[in-house]
């Protein structure tokens, strides 16, 4: 049986169909219902997969048509309008709904009036500048989507880690369950490396390809008429070695080719397991996720130890929203998230004023904020809240309250969120100017990036983390999937020039706090220590640096 449906998964059925029907002209009122039924549906905590209709048609924002929809899509595996819509719409224009800041109305321009269908016909066209002199369109319009697109193609067939890792583990638990005694399976490249970006689930067995595909088959858990094998809508590419060779390649799966060669230089081919590996030449245990840059071994080489901080490190959650922005869960209850989960304290630094598109707070909202805070303070014995803001740097990098309100805050994690285009000259001045404020404690995803979706603003990470370290500013690996910002390999410069990194999930849920993980995971790759990261301070700790 296939796993029942996520409300994420859910969801993006519903905004696909909401696109189509824009993309189609229909009813403007359906089209915003669908797009609705999508923000509303993927911020709910029971799976709507599983409810009944009563149930559904309790939850507010979802009525009759989206309920039927959801019944249908449980009962028969798909919705019949969607699959229509998809049916009477060209591949590659339905592939280029998928695409961020090109919505279905330019398409449905290039579609009708130019007849392109597929994302490299568009490209060829920017190229041509076909669009110039479209409605809507123009010479600047058409620049920005050239490089969408250029980073759209090279983007395909890619995915998130946060995104496959659970997927990934429900498939390697399954066929090890089932094959049990018979043989090895293990992830190999991306996910072995926990790179942030990978190609799919990538499995290496020594048991033959054949035995594994006939069993995800019987138990109906890949579609034997598709030419890929695609589990819960992630490519998954197996690989067969022979049992007598399986660690040697085991060991190329582990790192990357630069780290390999520099090993193979140093010591030949590895044909025993990786901890025998380094036990035999004395060296410290390098993880996989560390294997990148082949530096680390020569450091090992001159007595170095490994410490990478690790998930039981950290024990405050730095960066987090609630309904006072654009949160889905209260103060309070983004308190108890963190207490359940074995944290000291909690960050809240909700979006300020300028990040209006996120209700951000006004000073009066500050002020109801804090003293909410101050309550809540008493009430917890062992766990505190401190009153923080992420406040958005302007286009000149000043902050987004003058130097006098900021006062109200225990710390500022400082954030661009707007004004994206920039020059590089344009982004550093706009940093630069932001860092040495002296009421800036974190600065926030640096880059401003989203990883397969939007690249980020030009930086000079080095310019950045030197005046971090002037100014002693912490820098935000910003845990979200969808960010990784800032990017692992600037870590160990970092730690370098003695700049602390804080590993914050920027949570807009109580679920959003178990992104850490994936922060800690860009961190282990870049080498971070626990000593070097600053939520591994206990409450007393962070309180004391907060203040000096």
């Amino acid at each position: 049986m296939n796993a029942p449906l996520t409300n994420k998964e859910v969801a993006k059925q519903f905004n696909l169909l909401g696109k189509l029907l824009e993309l189609h002209g229909e009813n403007p009122f359906k089209t915003r219902s669908y797009s609705s039924a999508y923000v509303n549906i993927r911020k709910l905590p029971n799976p709507v997969i599983d409810q009944t209709r009563e149930e559904l048609l309790a939850i507010q924002g979802i009525g009759k048509a989206i309920a039927d929809k959801i019944i249908e899509l449980r009962e028969t595996g798909e919705i019949n309008t969607l699959t229509r819509y998809i049916q009477n719409t060209p591949p590659g224009v339905v592939q280029m709904l998928q695409m961020k800041g090109f919505g279905p109305k330019k398409i449905r321009i290039i579609w009708e009036q130019m007849g392109i269908e597929t994302p490299g016909e568009l490209l060829y066209a920017c190229e041509e500048n076909r669009l110039i002199d479209l409605k809507g369109f123009g010479a600047k319009t058409q620049q920005n989507l050239k490089e969408q697109l250029e980073y759209f193609l090279a983007s395909q067939g890619k995915y998130l880690m946060g995104h496959v890792e659970d997927i990934a583990q429900e498939l390697l638990h399954l066929l090890r369950e089932e094959f049990e005694g018979e043989g090895r399976i293990d992830f190999i490249n991306g996910l072995r490396r926990l790179n942030p970006v990978v190609d799919g689930i990538e499995l290496l067995s020594d048991i033959p390809e054949h035995e594994l595909i006939e069993y995800l088959i019987s138990e109906d858990l890949v579609d034997p008429e598709e030419e890929d094998l695609d589990y819960r809508g992630v490519n998954v590419l197996l690989e067969y070695c022979e049992a007598d060779d399986y660690d040697r390649r085991l060991w190329e799966g582990s790192g990357s080719q630069e780290f390999l060669a520099h090993w193979d230089k140093l010591y030949g081919p590895v044909s025993s397991s990786d901890k025998e590996a380094f036990s035999e030449h004395k060296l410290d245990y390098i993880p996989p996720e560390l294997r990148e840059k082949p530096e680390i071994i020569d450091k090992l080489k001159s007595g170095d130890k490994i410490q990478l901080v690790t998930e039981s490190d950290i024990k405050g959650v730095v960066h987090s929203h609630s309904t006072y922005s654009d949160g889905t869960a209260s103060i309070a209850e983004m308190a108890q998230a963190s207490i359940d989960l074995g944290y000291e304290y909690l960050v809240m630094s909700d979006h300020s004023k300028a990040a209006f598109y996120a209700n951000g707070l006004n000073e009066e909202r500050v002020l109801e904020q804090i003293n909410e805070i101050d309550k809540l303070n008493e009430e917890f014995a062992d766990f505190r809240i401190f009153k923080s803001i992420e406040c958005d740097i302007l286009y000149d990098g000043k902050l987004d309250y003058d130097d006098e309100f900021l006062k109200n805050f225990e710390l500022v994690i400082a954030s661009i969120h707007s004004n994206l285009k920039m020059t590089q000259e344009k982004a550093m001045n706009r940093l630069l100017t932001a860092i040495a404020h002296p009421a800036v404690s974190i600065l926030g995803h640096p880059t401003g990036r989203l990883l397969l979706s939007r690249e980020g603003y030009p930086i000079d990470h080095k310019a950045m983390i030197d005046a971090c370290a002037e100014h002693k500013v912490a820098i935000e690996i910003n845990a979200s999937p969808y960010r990784l910002d800032m990017d692992w390999t600037w870590i160990s410069y970092a730690q370098s020039q003695g700049v602390l990194l804080s590993i914050n999930p920027d949570a807009h849920s109580t679920e959003g706090i178990k992104d850490i993980k994936y922060g800690v995971y860009a961190a282990r790759k870049g080498g971070l220590s626990p000593n070097n990261c600053l939520n591994t301070m206990s409450a007393a700790e962070f309180q004391v640096w907060m203040h000096t």
